[in-house]
């Protein structure tokens, strides 16, 4: 089971333009990570429509079966970040439990984490 990165393309980060802005700042951050994962193996990228996370805008989850899953928040929609969620979520399908070394954390990701959810317990 790959890694999944999955997007809000509903976010809309503080001072976000109605009037002027066509796109939301989660569909322009969605876009920049699906660039930035195409090719990449065992990762998938989605949209998703509010990860409730509005505070938080930009949002992303990071998830996999049988693995730690993450959430994390208050990006801009920029390409490093994008980069940088791509390459942490590159490490995360490489490890065995989803739990990624701090010191091999990408610089653009760090502060941003919000949750770390286990997994879920098999019945």
């Amino acid at each position: 089971m790959p890694t999944v990165i999955t997007v809000c393309d509903t976010c809309k980060r503080e001072g976000w333009d109605a009037l002027n802005q066509s796109t939301t700042d989660g569909e322009d951050f969605a876009t920049m990570i699906e660039s930035a994962a195409t090719d990449v193996p065992n990762l998938t990228v989605r949209r998703h429509s509010c990860l409730m996370g509005c505070v938080r805008a930009c949002n992303v989850a990071i998830q996999a079966d049988d693995k730690l899953n993450y959430v994390l928040g208050s990006f801009e929609p920029e390409q490093d970040a994008a980069d940088g969620i791509v390459a942490y979520a590159k490490l995360h399908a490489e490890s065995e439990t989803g739990q990624v070394p701090f010191k091999t954390w990408p610089q653009a990701i760090k502060g941003h984490f919000v949750t770390r959810l286990p997994t879920i317990p098999k019945a």
